[in-house]
């Protein structure tokens, strides 16, 4: 969501006049008929939708308590013609020169802004799926006005600056001639309609915040940085535009032991010396829960041993599953008690003896040792 504040790059508690300097030296930087650097347009826009709004008392007061979500659907980028200020700008830098046609508002309807929300779930939320409850707050059509702005019995009528034209015209004489400069009109801010008796729970807007519970399908194997839309729940259109959408992204929880990489987990599998040695069957912890896993006799320390299908479920195909690696992490004891010392010296004497014979590899233990 845009910060006005800091693409003007003042305080929120800044003054009319500052926020009016700051636009306007800002717009003369970035002017497209100036600089021509690549991006240059697209902050230019932004800086006039943002004194726009903050240059309006009303709009900067919704803005404040509401942020985006409290404009009334105009959230987009403004078209050249729909910057608040733009014939100060005119006047200040070009004195008149480049006086480009401004087109009034779009006056049919208009859809609403979509919306993000960020939502943070568990790590075997994310492997298997989970519905979630979640508080939203946006824009719905006013049930006072059903979306008209006006008080009952009344409703949009003419407006009396601009004829209905939504624009005003005004000839500007400068040392290179005569220009007519073409702005939105500032009664009807390019609508060309105006309400005189609006409604009183959305102060002629057609919308209201509303807070809703929403509960959002989370399917199996999403990850951090997933993005799902939801259609329809964004902030509500005006004049009888569609609605907006709402974007939910998807931030994962580490998990203590498990890692995750595509449809694979990941995680380490610690070892005795003996089993290791000898081979074992035990139990282990998987997204599953508790599963069975043979170590074959002999695992070397690093190998990897696999556990298919139970990894992470294919995105959009949750029966095709990835699966599970282990990496062998061989613990060797820094204590022994006088009977395993005692064996270990009786296996490595006759590791000892077999060294003065003909090598050749007999048994597990000859295997190990290199007899």
């Amino acid at each position: 969501m845009a910060d006005y504040y800091a693409q003007l790059g003042v305080g929120r508690d800044a003054d009319a006049d500052t926020i009016k300097r700051a636009y306007r030296r800002l717009a003369r930087q970035y002017h497209p008929d100036i600089n021509k650097e690549p991006g240059a347009e697209d902050r230019f826009k932004e800086i006039g939708r943002a004194y726009e709004v903050l240059s309006d008392p009303q709009l900067k007061a919704r803005y404040d308590q509401f942020g985006e979500a409290g404009l009334g659907g105009g959230g987009g980028m403004p078209d050249m013609g729909d910057m608040g200020g733009l014939s100060d700008l005119f006047e200040t830098f070009f004195s008149g020169f480049g006086g480009a046609a401004a087109g009034p508002r779009r006056r049919g309807p208009r859809q609403g802004d979509d919306l993000r929300l960020d939502l943070t779930i568990d790590f075997s939320e994310a492997v298997f799926g989970v519905e979630k409850e979640v508080q939203l707050r946006h824009l719905e059509t006013c049930t006072t006005c059903k979306g008209s702005g006006a008080k009952a019995g009344s409703g949009p009528t003419t407006c009396g600056t601009c004829g209905g034209a939504g624009q005003v015209r005004r000839a500007t004489r400068t040392p290179f001639g005569s220009f007519t400069q073409v702005a939105p009109c500032p009664t009807c801010e390019g609508s060309g309609q105006t309400i005189a008796d609006p409604c009183g729970s959305c102060q002629g807007q057609g919308l209201q915040p509303v807070t809703k519970t929403l509960r959002i399908n989370i399917p199996p194997g999403v990850d951090s940085g997933t993005r799902l839309r939801v259609a329809n729940e964004g902030n509500a259109g005006q004049r009888g535009g569609s609605a907006g959408d709402l974007y939910v992204f998807l931030g994962v929880k580490a998990h203590p032991q498990l890692r995750r990489d595509g449809t694979t987990i990941l995680s380490e599998l610690p070892l005795s010396y003996l089993q290791a040695i000898l081979g074992d069957t035990i139990e282990v912890d998987t997204v599953d829960g508790k599963e069975s896993l043979e170590i074959p006799a002999g695992t070397q320390p690093g190998a990897v041993i696999t556990l298919k299908g139970k990894g992470v479920p294919r995105l959009g195909n949750p029966v095709a599953r990835g699966n599970h690696q282990f990496t062998v992490k061989v613990q060797l004891p820094t204590r022994l008690s006088g009977e395993e010392r005692q064996l270990l010296e009786q296996l490595a004497g006759h590791h000892s003896s077999r060294d003065q014979r003909p090598p050749h590899k007999s048994g597990l233990f000859g295997g190990l040792f290199g007899g």
